[in-house]
């Protein structure tokens, strides 16, 4: 017998969730839905996140609700669209076998004439984020006077994010007898304030200790001078060649400006963050889910509920302001009872925030060196060995070519192939890497002193300008006919520019994308070839045009020595984007300077200049 029907859950719900692959219950499963199916208490929960939860209240909901009544019965809040989307896919692949179920996804960010439409049809479980769902509310467009339970997910989530009050207000409408089923991975005093006013002896099940971390997570801290961290940081991704990651930034800003600058240097990177379109966020998570991305750029906010399988790395590039969202960064990893490593760079004054998280989650950091250019080499050569390895063979395809290429190998041993062979690869990587610096800080703290008055108050603005350059050289500033309703991201137009004007993504500067237009910047030299490469371009069956900006705005932001503009704020890009110790991409890209297109996402000739990070610390000094 199946071990969920053990736990009361019925046989159609059963064969279901066994076809998505559930075989046993996880621990709060387990110990969970036979509490829930009771009806009969609030019920908290707290467990890490991909433990589990949605099935853990998804199920009972499943099994407790009246499906031939067209009301709302149940209504779930979680605290972003992305979990939002997660939750209502779940709970619908769960009930496919189940007859009448509709369970309707209401967020910000999509049409809410289609989301009332389909209230308006009939809907038994509404799962939706705090303020859209207030707005419903307030439009008079849902009745929630017959609601039996409602579910608040990841509600340190919600509290952190500032919905105390939007929570309050939908909670007003709803039954006084319902039944509040709240999960949540930390326990802070607000979550307990609400368990308070909200519930009636809440059953409580608590699995492992209050906010405490995954135990199947390494958690890794380097501690890097703030002029290297973007070095160190591509050095990590290098010595990492499978990696599959989350990249944390503090802000919406760094989270874009980090993601293009990767974009630039070869690796397969793109940015989420709140100031993307719901359908731009919805293309960038398919992108990575389906694995063409490998590297997802993100703010805390943006991050909320992406539950993507076999994540290996969570990467902190910046600690969060508050130190219990590490506890659900580093639950980006890990999931389903798989092993997942949580990176974090620091510079020395950082490490006193390292104690206080490993306090709250209760497991030590390992202090790791980031790697040498050697060791970053051997790890990318033997990856490729591994790869080559376990490459499935087309025979069908291959074996018209295989006499030639036996006929051209006849005078090598099979010693001196593979010598060859693996010479060709790791030659490149040494050339890559050689003079590469030691990028750890010094066991004091005198060098991160010495660059605070280079840095300003807190670093980040002049770890900016380190980081991105200071725009040298000289720019040409283009208009192109694209924007963002064309569901253009900074970083899909970096491609286009690149695959279409055949430049490297080292020749663009800074991109301005606007709502049906984008100015963008090439070098001087590029700038007659850029315009010859776009004659004849069509996007989706139109043209696309492309001019000189001061034929658009009059001349307005004229270009100025350095690549900025009189009267028309800093440049962000800068020439070639010569960074602290650019090392340049391992994991995702050619070591002779080109993209793998096959990695890439289709941008050809988009490979970064060969900076390398000795040359470049010569400079600064």
């Amino acid at each position: 017998m199946n071990p969920f029907s053990t736990l009361g859950i019925r046989h159609d719900i059963v064969n279901a969730i066994a076809e998505l692959g559930f075989e046993n219950p996880t621990p709060i499963q387990e110990q969970a839905i036979p509490v829930l199916l009771s009806g009969s208490n609030d019920f908290v929960g707290l467990a890490q996140t991909g433990t589990g939860k949605t099935a853990a209240f998804g199920l009972p909901l499943l099994e407790l609700l009246d499906f031939e009544k067209n009301h709302p019965q149940a209504l779930i809040l979680c605290p972003t669209r992305e979990l939002c989307l997660q939750i209502t896919n779940d709970i619908n692949n769960y009930a496919k076998n189940v007859k009448n179920v509709n369970v309707v996804a209401v967020y910000g960010g999509a049409n809410i004439s289609d989301q009332l439409r389909q209230i308006r049809r009939g809907v038994q479980i509404v799962v939706a984020t705090p303020g859209r769902m207030l707005d419903i509310i307030n439009r008079k467009a849902i009745d929630f006077s017959e609601v039996r339970y409602v579910v608040l997910d990841e509600a340190d989530e919600m509290l952190n994010m500032g919905f105390q009050e939007d929570i309050d207000q939908i909670l007003s409408t709803t039954p006084e007898d319902k039944k509040t089923w709240l999960f949540s991975a930390t326990m802070p005093t607000e979550v307990r304030r609400i368990a308070k006013k909200y519930m009636d002896n809440p059953f409580e099940l608590t699995m492992g200790t209050k906010n405490t971390g995954n135990v199947n997570i390494d958690h890794e801290y380097y501690v890097v001078r703030a002029r290297d961290k973007y070095a160190a940081f591509k050095r990590i991704v290098d010595f990492n060649p499978e990696i599959f990651g989350i990249v944390f930034c503090r802000t919406k800003i760094e989270t874009q400006d980090i993601a293009e600058s990767l974009i630039k240097d070869g690796y397969n990177a793109d940015a989420l963050h709140g100031d993307l379109s719901q359908q731009q966020r919805d293309k960038v998570m398919k992108r990575y889910r389906e694995r063409s991305l490998q590297l997802l750029i993100a703010t805390d906010v943006a991050a909320r509920g992406i539950d993507v399988n076999d994540v290996t790395h969570v990467i902190n590039y910046s600690l969060p302001d508050e130190i219990e969202n590490y506890t659900h960064r580093s639950g980006r990893t890990a999931r389903a009872g798989k092993s997942g490593v949580s990176i974090s760079i620091i510079n020395s004054k950082e490490v006193g925030k390292i104690r206080q998280i490993e306090r709250i989650i209760g497991k030590k950091f390992t202090k790791v060196e980031i790697p040498g250019g050697f060791d970053v080499c051997e790890k990318q050569l033997f990856a490729l060995v591994h790869k080559v390895h376990n490459v499935e063979v087309n025979t069908e395809q291959i074996e018209q070519y295989i006499p030639r290429i036996m006929d051209e190998f006849k005078d090598l041993s099979k010693e001196e192939v593979i010598t060859r062979f693996a010479s060709l690869e790791f030659n490149r990587f040494l050339d890559y890497y050689q003079n590469a610096p030691d990028l750890n800080a010094p066991a004091d703290d005198r060098g991160d002193r010495g660059e605070r008055t280079e840095r300003g108050e807190r670093g980040e603005r002049g770890e900016r300008s380190s980081r991105f350059g200071s725009g040298r050289g000289d720019y040409t500033r283009f208009f192109i006919n694209l924007g963002s309703v064309d569901d253009f991201t900074r970083g899909d137009m970096l491609g286009f520019i690149c695959n279409n004007g055949k430049i490297s993504g080292k020749a663009v500067g800074k991109i301005d994308l606007k709502g049906v237009f984008t100015f963008f910047e090439v070098e001087n030299d590029q700038s007659e070839a850029i315009q010859q490469s776009f004659k004849g371009v069509e996007f989706n069956g139109r043209a696309v045009r492309i001019e000189l900006a001061g034929d658009r705005d009059g001349g307005s932001r004229e270009r100025s020595g350095g690549g900025g503009y009189s009267g028309g704020g800093r440049r962000e890009g800068g020439g070639g984007r010569e960074r602290s110790g650019g090392s340049g991409g391992g994991g995702f890209r050619d070591f002779s300077g080109k993209k793998r297109e096959e990695r890439s996402g289709g941008y050809s000739g988009g490979g970064a200049g060969r900076s390398r990070e000795g040359g470049e610390r010569r400079r600064r000094s």
